[in-house]
């Protein structure tokens, strides 16, 4: 078992032999759009996230706290047991797999979609598709639904830009309200899945804590009736 595997274990161990509650958020959007839900479900950071360079904060209940990191890095806190819960967006659930925890609401924000995009008019291209996108396992699965062959390009950002340079034919990418696309004469063709935030649950937390994380889960689940 290697250095950071062994710190996880560790980690768990002590986070489930312990009455607090540890909840990962998601930096970013997803975090300025889910601290107004986690409000109304009587969860309130004890200072400004937005202010603080801090990764762990206290809310107003003494045994809950708020992890901040990036998306990415949610599923593994919460796999592994260093947080309890967590909040992610449904792309990285789907690129990354859900089969080490629970998923057993959808918040219904950050909401976007997986696209499928290429030039506007382009012709059809004959012959092997070449696709560039940070997705690369939600390619992969869709177009071999399609039964389409593919040389999949993995980039990490200014996915648009690969299309405008002859890089690839298509990218995979999320996509919200297209204005990105149409500045680079980009246009959305196939949805692939539909994105949301949703919260996902240590497995073994839900059993040692399942009073607890029940009762959030029920508030939680009120607040997103109410929006």
């Amino acid at each position: 078992m290697n250095f950071i595997l062994k710190t996880l274990f560790k980690k768990t161990l002590f986070n489930m032999n312990s009455d607090q509650l540890v909840i990962a958020l998601t930096k970013g959007r997803i975090l300025d759009e889910v601290l107004p839900l986690f409000g109304q479900a009587g969860i309130v950071p004890a200072e400004d996230i937005s202010k603080s360079r801090k990764l762990i904060f206290d809310t107003n209940r003494e045994n809950v706290k708020l992890m901040v990191i990036r998306g990415s890095d949610v599923p593994t806190y919460v796999e592994f047991g260093s947080a309890d819960m967590g909040v992610v967006g449904k792309d990285l659930l789907l690129e990354y797999g859900d089969e080490g925890f629970y998923e057993p609401l959808d918040l219904k924000i950050a909401a976007c979609q997986m696209m499928t995009a290429g030039p506007v008019n382009a012709k059809p291209v004959e012959g092997r598709l070449k696709v560039a996108t940070k997705f690369t396992n939600i390619a992969k699965k869709y177009f071999a639904k399609q039964g389409r062959q593919i040389d999949l390009i993995k980039l990490n950002g200014a996915l648009e830009l690969a299309p405008l340079m002859g890089l690839a034919d298509a990218i995979v990418d999320i996509v919200d309200t297209g204005k990105t696309l149409k500045a680079n004469g980009l246009e959305p063709r196939e949805l692939i899945a539909q994105i949301s935030s949703r919260i996902i649950v240590n497995k073994a937390s839900m059993k040692i804590k399942n009073a607890l994380i029940r009762e959030i889960l029920g508030q939680l689940g009120d607040a997103v009736d109410k929006k």
